[in-house]
């Protein structure tokens, strides 16, 4: 049977980030893709200009047609948008009987919000808890935890604490330290520091994305978290290294980035 992943996250007309990123990536991971959209943005590498949610309804209905029809064998969440599609995820999450990885998108790449303060809210309450993996970045892990982060030793207790809150597995991503590109990654009861190269460069929009999308699709061939988290990361930092030079501002990075990965390696 030829694996499938669920993107349900929002739409970027560059196709940088957002469900065009993420199917691009599972076709790399030799994955078949479906997307389910929440939210449809007007941007390119140098602005973000508007963003509408498409009502919850409508999602929810996208849902049902692919559940009903060719189920994942694990899906990701990115951007949600508001506090009624968040909700709407969760309770639908709640049957889920595949892996779930959130990405909690809430700030695009040139400082737009891409989720309202309430719904922010709902993913703590609501959507974590429901995580096989949640994988924020540093300013998301502040704003799910209430807690600085902004260390190594704070991605640590962060970690800790979003598992604690009820998502099974935590990597709360270094892309944005000072020092270096380091990932921690925590599953409840083991540790993983993942350092990675720091490129220097603008090309790095839809990164987070990418991530995820690489992680979702090595775990719907059934991978173990760890081994996903890793495999993944080594592919991201090939697709920011080769990035294709496009756009005037943060531009993509190379999705036809090499995954060096053996079909069915666990």
């Amino acid at each position: 049977m030829v694996p499938v992943a669920l993107t349900i996250a929002g739409s970027d007309p560059i196709g940088g980030a957002g469900i065009q990123a993420d199917l691009k990536t599972f076709h790399q991971f030799g994955i078949y893709g479906e997307a389910v959209i929440t939210l449809l943005t007007v941007q390119n590498t140098v602005r973000v200009s508007r963003v509408d949610c498409v009502p919850a309804e409508l999602v929810v209905a996208q849902l049902q047609a692919v559940l009903e029809d060719i189920p994942p064998h694990a899906a990701k969440t990115g951007a949600l948008g508001n506090r009624e599609i968040v909700e709407a995820i969760a309770a639908a999450a709640a049957e889920f009987r595949f892996p779930l990885i959130v990405d909690p998108v809430m700030i695009s790449k040139h400082g737009q919000p891409l989720i309202s303060p309430d719904a922010i809210i709902a993913v703590r309450e609501h959507l974590l808890p429901r995580a096989t993996l949640i994988c924020p970045n540093l300013h998301e892990a502040e704003e799910l935890t209430g807690m600085p982060v902004a260390s190594v030793d704070d991605m640590r207790a962060a970690a800790k604490r979003l598992c604690e809150m009820g998502a099974k597995a935590a990597l709360v991503k270094g892309g944005h330290l000072q020092s270096s590109a380091v990932d921690v990654l925590y599953d409840g009861q083991d540790w993983r520091e993942l350092a990675a190269p720091h490129f220097d460069t603008p090309h790095t929009h839809g990164t987070g994305c990418t991530l995820s999308a690489a992680i979702t699709a090595e775990m719907a061939r059934g991978a173990s978290v760890h081994a996903a988290v890793a495999r993944a990361k080594s592919y991201v930092s090939q697709a920011i290294r080769t990035n294709p030079s496009l756009g005037h501002g943060a531009g993509p990075l190379n999705l036809h980035a090499a995954t060096g990965l053996k079909a069915g390696a666990k």
